[in-house]
């Protein structure tokens, strides 16, 4: 009997949901400046290029090139997806400073 419970628990499992990625119209962008602010309903992340390559100038221009809004939610999957990106990276290469 208990094996017929298990082999209906299993058989009433949902599938896991496949994601089919869609890359038709994914573009790529080279960004060396990120800057990010929030309110209560979203996180709002601003992304550009910095050509100032001089770091003892007073005045920079920064153009910003894209702007990503995300739920709270997805913001903190962000986070955590890009920690563990840094984890991985910094496992391989060597530490960030």
């Amino acid at each position: 009997m208990a094996s017929e419970e298990t082999q209906a628990a299993e058989t009433s499992r949902p599938e896991a949901a496949r994601v089919r990625w869609n890359a038709d119209g994914l573009k790529s962008s080279y960004c060396n400046f990120c800057n990010a602010n929030s309110t209560r309903e979203e996180v709002v992340l601003n992304f550009g290029v910095n050509n100032s390559w001089d770091r003892g100038q007073t005045d920079m221009q920064v153009d910003l090139t894209h702007r990503i809004v995300l739920s709270p939610f997805a913001a903190k999957r962000l986070a955590e997806v890009l920690q563990n990106l840094v984890k991985e990276y910094e496992s391989r290469y060597g530490t960030l400073t």
